[in-house]
């Protein structure tokens, strides 16, 4: 049993029905493998979902699946770490967006591996990231 945390980007493609990663997330759900999602991610996938042409489709299938997953509020100690994060990173003239740095601290804070596309998470430090879309 593996505990993932999903960013946005692998997170808006499951209220698509087809799509290849929904299947495999759903998959990974019915062997026990537990899914995570950071409210920041919600609120990024929530927003992009709402500008879509399918926006009131998606929001229906996001109804029907919302229930599958936890949910990790931001806390100060998320907060902190978050900022500590991205001024370790600056100062070695790498960039980390403040959304993507409280993503980071809760996948760290609760050792699950982050599933994403972004790049600009590689370069933090002991941060376990995969990516399910290749």
């Amino acid at each position: 049993m593996a505990g993932y945390l999903l960013d946005a980007n692998h997170l808006s493609p499951l209220v698509t029905l087809k799509h290849r990663l929904r299947h495999r997330i759903l998959a990974a759900l019915q062997a026990d493998d537990i899914f995570s999602i950071a409210t920041p991610a919600l609120a990024e996938t929530l927003f992009g979902l709402r500008l879509l042409p399918r926006a009131k489709q998606n929001l229906a299938e996001w109804e029907r699946l919302k229930s599958r997953f936890n949910y990790y509020n931001i806390d100060r100690t998320d907060a902190e770490q978050a900022a500590e994060l991205q001024a370790s990173l600056r100062r070695q003239g790498w960039q980390l967006e403040t959304v993507d740095a409280l993503i980071a601290t809760v996948a760290l804070r609760n050792d699950l591996i982050l599933l994403t596309t972004d790049k600009d998470f590689s370069r933090a430090p002991l941060l376990k990231q995969e990516n399910w879309l290749l």
